[in-house]
């Protein structure tokens, strides 16, 4: 087998490969982040007092980054919204 031949039987197999980082990414915009209720409560208070500071908010919950709360919120009141109109 020629070099040009193996090159590109190596792109072609390279190409199928799926690393680990590419499943923790499909993994991470498919799943929904779980909440535990003390932190689904902290939140709606936080939410009151400071509005959508989602930095402020997620420095109150160890473990969070303000981009999940923010996604949980918006997710939580577009259900509950959809939920009132029906």
């Amino acid at each position: 087998m020629g070099s040009f031949q193996a090159m590109e039987e190596d792109s072609k197999t390279s190409s199928n490969v799926t690393t680990s980082e590419d499943t923790k990414e499909e993994t991470a915009k498919d799943s929904k982040v779980e909440f535990s209720e003390d932190e689904e409560t902290l939140i709606a208070r936080m939410f009151r007092l400071v509005g959508d500071r989602w930095n402020l908010i997620a420095g109150r919950i160890p473990g969070r980054s303000a981009e999940e709360i923010k996604k949980y919120w918006t997710s939580k009141s577009v259900s509950s919204s959809t939920k009132q109109h029906d």
